[in-house]
């Protein structure tokens, strides 16, 4: 079974691979329809990621120390997941272009890592924990996706706003599907990222006592948080949206993935096992 998953990985890594390839071919080239083929690529290697992690889940070793080669395959599995569904609904073929690297990203880096290497202490294993980290994959894929659609919509109005769209302004996504991607991101990903910081919370709350409040992570993540809700807020209620939620969006989304890299490797935190 443990062939099974490797093969599977390694075929979802290849079709990954084939399909930024083809999406960063179709920009260049400017032809929407390499962008199509790479979409159906990518739901390839999206189906062997699945099959990976059935294969994972039935092998012994697999969900009862959700390794870390897990961890980032279900990351990989959430943001394929998420737009493919969006995608197939709203024909943003090149938003791949954007959000493909992502994935191949985390695929590259599962395969990395060894199968039973445990990403959680054993100490610290549980429903509750999986629970807190698979909500909060899901909530930070669907930023991702928010902040590509984002960055997307301030080149193609840079395009329409210079009235030099030419060839690439044809082929990217309408204003009107972008923004429209950038409210679902921040609509789904903020109450999802909030039920994970729930779980994490009442699961830390029992288990570390007070030191988790204090946590350099758990402070990023809070501001995380706030200011996505913030972002929320702004577009529900005030009606903020096009070029200036596009690039507060992008703008966040920069901000908080350099300050989680500084957190993670400047600061001591319970975190460290992330």
């Amino acid at each position: 079974m443990l062939s099974l998953e490797m093969t599977m990985l390694a075929l979802s890594l290849f079709c990954c691979a084939l399909a930024v390839a083809g999406y960063l071919l179709s920009l260049l080239v400017k032809r929407v329809v390499l962008a199509k083929v790479s979409t159906w690529i990518l739901a390839a290697g999206f189906l062997f990621l699945t099959l990976n992690l059935v294969a994972a889940a039935i092998n012994s070793s697999g969900w009862d120390n959700f390794g870390s080669r897990h961890f980032l395959s279900i990351y990989a599995w959430v943001i394929a997941c998420i737009y493919l569904g969006l995608q197939f609904s709203t024909k943003t073929r090149l938003l791949g272009a954007f959000i493909a690297p992502f994935i191949l990203l985390f695929v590259i880096a599962a395969v990395g890592h060894e199968a039973d290497k445990n990403l959680v202490p054993p100490q610290w294993q549980g429903w509750l924990t999986a629970f807190h980290l698979v909500l909060a994959i899901a909530g930070e894929a669907l930023f991702v996706l928010a902040s590509s659609a984002g960055a997307m919509f301030m080149i193609q109005n840079s395009l329409l706003k210079h009235k030099k769209p030419g060839k690439m302004g044809r082929v990217l996504p309408s204003l009107g599907d972008l923004d429209r991607i950038n409210h679902l991101g921040l609509l789904w990903g903020f109450p999802l990222l909030t039920l994970g910081m729930i779980g994490g919370a009442v699961y830390a709350a029992f288990v570390w006592g007070d030191m988790w409040v204090s946590d350099p992570k758990v402070v990023w993540s809070f501001a995380v948080w706030v200011i996505y809700g913030f972002l929320l807020h702004q577009r529900l209620a005030i009606g903020w949206k096009g070029f200036r939620m596009a690039a507060w969006s992008c703008a966040v989304f920069a901000l908080f993935l350099l300050s989680a890299l500084v957190t993670r490797f400047c600061f001591s935190t319970v975190h460290n096992f992330i």
